[in-house]
C-alpha cells in the first residue's frame, strides 16, 4: 500500500496548501548564504571538500529538512512547548556547571553518548519562546511599564548569568540583547530603556575590572587600543583588519587570500571566515553577503509583521533579532569595531551548533508565515 492511499485527500490539500505558504525565496536566500559559506570554506582549506565544506553543505541539507518540518507545525504547539523549552534550557545550562565538558578552556558542553550539546544555544530558543509567551498575555499598558516586568527580567538575567559563569561572554550578550530587544519591541516604557542605559554606563567599569576572567578583560582593553600587542591579544584583530583592507574593491581572487591561505588568520573557518570574503571577494562580494542577510532579516521581519497572533509576532521578531544581532556582532569585531567575543558569522562560519539553532529559529519564522491567520488562546485574561 503507498503513502497517499494510507493518507486522507484532506490531509493531503492541507499539506499542500502549508507547503505553499513556506516563503521559498526565504529559503532561496538562506541556501545562497550557505553556499558562500561553503565557497569560502573550500577555499581555506586549500581546494579541499573537507574537513568543513562538505561537512557544513551535508549539515544544511538536513537542517533545511528539519526546518521545512517545522514550518508545518501549528502555532498552538509552538505556544504550549514555550515554557518547557526554556525551562530544559535552564536545567541543561546549570547541568553545564557540574558535569560539563570542557574543551578550549571553557565549560559549555554537555556530554550524551556519542553526542555534544551546547545548551546556550536551546536557550537561544527557549528564551524567545518564553518571553513570546508571556507578552501574549499582557496588556499594552502592563508591558510599557508595571512589576509583571519583571518576571521577563528574571526570563533573561537567569540564563544570561549562567551562560557567563561557563564562560561564554559572548553568548551571554546575546542572549541579554536579544531579551531586551523583545521588551523594547513589546512596548517598554522609555523611561525604563533610558534608566537601563544609564544603569549599564555606570555599572560597566567595576564589571570589568572584578567580573570578567582576566583573557576576557585583555580582549576589551586590546579593543580600545589594538596597536599595544599585536604579537599577543591584537593579534586576531590585527590580521583581520590586514584581511579587510588588503582585499580592495575585487578582492584578491578565489583561493588567492594570503592572510587565510598561509594561516595568519585565526579562526578563519569560524569567527573570522567574513575576512577570509573580504580578502578574496573584497568590497563587492562583501556587499552582496551583507545584501542577502538585510533581505533575510527584512522578509522574516515581514512576517512578524503580519501575523495575526500576538506570539507570532513576538516569536517571529524574536528570532530576528537574534538572526541580526550575529550578523552584527561579527561584522563589528572582524571590522575591530566591537571586541572579540567568539560570536560566528549565521550560515557563513562552520559549526553545526549555531546553524541548527539558525534553522530551527527560522523554522518557527515559517511556521509563523504558514499559520499567519491562527489565533493562539492562552486560556487566561490579559495581565494588568
Amino acid at each position: 500500500m503507498t503513502v497517499s492511499a494510507l493518507t486522507r485527500p484532506g490531509e493531503r490539500d492541507r499539506l499542500i496548501v502549508k507547503l505553499g505558504e513556506i516563503d521559498w525565496i526565504f529559503c532561496l536566500t538562506l541556501t545562497l548564504i550557505t553556499g558562500a559559506g561553503g565557497i569560502m570554506l573550500f577555499s581555506i582549506a586549500g581546494s579541499s571538500w573537507m574537513p568543513w565544506a562538505a561537512p557544513h553543505l551535508i549539515r544544511y541539507v538536513f537542517f533545511f529538512a528539519i526546518m521545512i518540518v517545522l514550518a508545518l507545525v501549528d502555532m498552538r504547539v509552538w505556544f504550549a512547548l514555550a515554557y518547557p523549552v526554556y525551562g530544559v534550557g535552564v536545567v541543561l545550562l546549570a547541568l553545564v556547571d557540574v558535569v560539563g565538558h570542557h574543551a578550549l578552556g571553557a565549560q559549555r558542553w554537555l556530554q550524551l553518548g556519542p553526542i555534544t550539546i551546547q545548551p546556550s544555544e536551546i536557550m537561544k530558543i527557549g528564551l524567545v519562546l518564553a518571553l513570546a509567551r508571556f507578552y501574549h498575555a499582557l496588556s499594552g499598558k502592563a508591558a510599557q511599564l508595571s512589576w509583571w516586568l519583571l518576571v521577563p527580567a528574571i526570563l533573561i538575567l537567569l540564563p544570561v548569568g549562567l551562560v557567563a559563569k561557563q564562560p561564554d561572554l559572548g553568548t551571554a550578550l546575546l542572549i541579554l540583547m536579544t531579551g531586551g530587544m523583545m521588551m523594547i519591541l513589546a512596548g517598554l516604557s522609555w523611561r525604563i530603556i533610558a534608566a537601563g542605559i544609564l544603569g549599564v554606563a555606570a555599572l560597566a567599569p567595576p564589571v570589568v575590572m572584578f567580573a570578567l576572567h582576566g583573557y576576557q578583560r585583555a580582549r576589551l582593553l586590546t579593543f580600545l587600543n589594538p596597536e599595544s600587542d599585536l604579537s599577543g591579544a591584537g593579534y586576531h584583530i590585527q590580521q583581520s583588519k590586514i584581511a579587510l583592507g588588503s582585499g580592495g574593491l575585487l578582492g584578491k581572487g578565489y583561493g588567492l587570500g594570503s592572510q587565510s591561505q598561509l594561516n595568519f588568520l585565526p579562526e578563519k573557518q569560524t569567527d573570522f571566515i567574513f575576512s577570509t570574503l573580504a580578502e578574496e571577494f573584497g568590497f563587492v562580494g562583501c556587499v552582496s553577503v551583507i545584501l542577502l542577510y538585510a533581505a533575510v532579516i527584512f522578509m522574516a521581519l515581514r512576517t512578524a509583521y503580519i501575523a495575526h497572533s500576538h506570539f507570532g509576532r513576538m516569536a517571529a521578531a524574536g528570532v530576528t533579532v537574534t538572526f541580526a544581532l550575529y550578523v552584527l556582532i561579527n561584522g563589528a569585531m572582524v571590522m575591530g569595531l566591537a571586541p572579540v567575543v567568539g560570536v560566528p558569522m549565521p550560515l557563513l562560519s562552520y559549526g553545526g551548533t549555531v546553524m541548527l539553532t539558525v534553522m530551527v529559529g527560522f523554522g518557527l519564522v515559517l511556521a509563523v508565515r504558514v499559520h499567519r491567520y491562527s489565533e493562539v488562546t492562552s486560556g487566561k485574561g490579559a495581565l494588568m
